[in-house]
């Protein structure tokens, strides 16, 4: 695990990589040890690399080349041999197990500074190897952690002396003067990634949550929760080397070795029952709403069937007609969100029905539902209530009011009482960016509505 400031490099930083003497002397020592294992292959996971919403990019090719010049030092060169088999069976195997992962959707064939700065360092000491550079996504961190049990897998399948470097800064919030401010979650957040990276307890990487990460501004998150995949069920030895965050940016080392196997290190397993078990229990006291909804869900996902409305369901639901809008979220993530700003079908409980199915399905933000994701399903439904014209802001409560947002056939629709939507002005530009309103644009017409909301599924 190590983070990769680029004026840690003297050429960049020209003194000032003086004053993260202890990253720097962390970083010679776990390259040192890099070295005395002989690896074939290194395997870096950078934030820096292609990243997609739904899928893990795996760089293709023979070579690849980069150069710090970007920071103004681009007589500093590097280039790396890529493990091309180790590339195609890594590919093979997710695309086997049908998941989001390969080497489609190269974007920019250079290495990027969070890969260069770690080979920069190892290059110093070792050489004869090749590498695998994978990029992170916008999936979940049970996704992250699954990526590397499958780049684990791979590893002992071809035979190869490999290592990860989880390359990842912490914290960019430490500071007022810092390159992003300063805010309270980001030294909490390096608190605590610190104590579950020091410790190898990689359970605790699945506690942290997005809005807390987001806060935080953290980087290397879902890279270390890959690393930690690719040391699934594997006994450790760990070593804590450094911790440091001089310029408002929180830069940790540590470095773990394999010391066989250790069934009792199952994270993703033992978090996904854990997960299961919460939402079992939720589910026992779904209303009627939600439960129509994780119905209709379950059946599309699994079956790829569209149940009818239930006879049993409350007469408003069969009876009474509104838009609805269903939610789905997984490990505290937006997974699908689809609606209905008025009723498109003859009753509440149909417009939940098609709208479940969309949310699970056709969210064009999303890849479909996987069967195996449903036990860890949060799901929650809005009812919308009547739409009603607005002169500005000033009408709107971001915790009681939607808005909607008009220009010409244009048209954008939040829904009230939304994490991280603290004002008006946020909830207003949020709306014209789902309508495709430029931000500055003042002609719009705003409206409002209340909604019913049934679960909670953030």
């Amino acid at each position: 695990m190590v983070p990769h400031p680029p004026l840690i490099i003297p050429e960049i930083g020209r003194g000032e990589e003086n004053k993260i003497s202890a990253t720097i002397a962390a970083y010679r020592k776990a390259a040192e040890k890099a070295a005395g294992m002989k690896p074939e292959t290194i395997v870096i996971s950078s934030p820096h690399s292609v990243m997609y919403s739904d899928y893990f990019h795996i760089s293709p090719g023979k070579t690849a080349q980069g150069s710090f010049r970007r920071f103004r030092a681009g007589q500093i060169r590097l280039s790396a041999e890529y493990d091309e088999e180790f590339v195609s069976s890594l590919s093979g195997l997710c695309d086997r197990m049908d998941f989001p992962a390969g080497t489609m959707g190269e974007k920019d064939a250079e290495l990027d500074h969070a890969s260069m700065i770690p080979l920069y360092f190892i290059n110093q000491y070792y050489s004869g190897f090749r590498i695998v550079r994978v990029g992170l996504s916008g999936l979940s961190l049970a996704d992250h952690y699954r990526f590397g049990m499958c780049i684990k897998e791979t590893a002992e399948k071809l035979g190869r002396r490999t290592i990860f470097i989880g390359s990842g800064d912490l914290s960019h919030r430490l500071k007022e003067d810092g390159p992003y401010g300063f805010a309270k979650e980001g030294p909490e957040y390096d608190r605590k990634i610190m104590s579950v990276m020091s410790s190898g307890d990689f359970e605790g990487l699945f506690d942290f949550s997005d809005d807390f990460c987001e806060r935080a501004g953290e980087c290397g998150h879902r890279s270390f929760t890959i690393m930690a995949g690719a040391l699934d069920r594997t006994a450790l030895k760990t070593e804590s080397l450094s911790y440091e965050g001089p310029f408002g940016v929180g830069y940790g080392v540590c470095a773990y070795e394999a010391e066989g196997s250790d069934p009792e290190r199952n994270y993703l397993e033992r978090y996904e029952m854990r997960d299961a078990e919460k939402i079992r229990d939720s589910s026992k006291k779904e209303d009627d709403y939600v439960s129509l909804a994780r119905k209709a869900v379950e059946a599309y996902v699994k079956e790829r069937k569209k149940i009818a409305v239930p006879r049993q369901l409350p007469e408003e639901m069969r009876k009474k007609r509104a838009g609805t809008f269903v939610s789905i979220h997984e490990d505290g993530r937006l997974r699908g969100c689809i609606g209905t700003i008025s009723a498109v079908t003859g009753c509440i409980a149909q417009e939940i029905i098609e709208n479940a199915i969309s949310a699970s399905s056709r969210d064009p933000r999303f890849s479909p539902i996987r069967p195996d994701e449903l036990p860890h399903l949060a799901i929650s439904v809005d009812v919308l209530g009547d739409t009603e014209e607005i002169s500005s802001q000033d009408e709107l409560d971001v915790r009681r009011y939607g808005v909607i947002v008009s220009r010409g056939m244009r048209r954008g629709l939040l829904l009230p009482n939304l994490s991280g939507v603290d004002t008006p002005e946020e909830q207003i530009a949020i709306a014209k960016r789902k309508a495709g309103i430029p931000d500055d644009e003042e002609q719009v017409k705003l409206e409002r509505f209340e909604v019913e909301r049934h679960g909670d599924a953030g």
